[in-house]
């Protein structure tokens, strides 16, 4: 069996969107899973997906996100999901899982492969970086309520900064090289 691989999943937020890119390309062997949304927000911050060599793209296009089967195949030992935003974060809560994203959610939870979340509503105020600068979102009582709901998650690591995400990748690869 080939070397197992990262997932990573992009949803359609900009909450550290660029500082997410700029982590998935210091990453070996990543496949990228591109939410339609997602695809939108590379448009609106005029960002590339320059991948490291060997990244794989696969993009919200098929009714049944097929894509998700290699998982079953044991191609994948982490997913990280970043960044969340608060609709797939509660989709995700519920068990929907009718996009390419949370559907990726649902059969890495299903293969017990695990998962790292960077929920973007993760506090009752945030600034954050909008395509014409920087604002001021104010999560709902539900938002936070599910955010705080997907940490109950067995598997899933749900971090609420950008230092704590690359804290969690970081224990993720050291775990990774000390197994083996």
């Amino acid at each position: 069996m080939a070397a197992q691989r990262w997932a990573w999943v992009l949803t359609g937020s900009g909450h550290f969107f660029t500082e997410c890119l700029e982590l998935i390309r210091t990453l070996d062997a990543v496949d990228l899973f591109v939410s339609r949304a997602a695809a939108e927000v590379v448009r609106m911050y005029r960002t590339r997906l320059d991948l490291p060599p060997g990244a794989r793209i696969f993009r919200d296009t098929t009714a049944s996100s097929a894509p998700v089967g290699r998982f079953y195949e044991g191609v994948y030992h982490t997913l990280v999901m970043a960044p969340a935003t608060s609709n797939t974060v509660a989709k995700c809560v519920l068990g929907i899982a009718d996009t390419l994203a949370t559907n990726v959610f649902c059969q890495a939870g299903k293969c017990r492969v695990p998962s790292i979340v960077f929920a973007c509503d993760s506090a009752p105020e945030l600034l954050t970086r909008a395509p014409g600068g920087i604002v001021a979102v104010y999560p709902r009582r539900i938002d936070l309520a599910n955010t705080e709901q997907l940490a109950s998650f067995e598997a899933t690591e749900v971090v609420l900064s950008l230092a704590a995400l690359h804290a969690a990748i970081a224990a993720r690869q050291a775990a990774r090289n000390n197994n083996g």
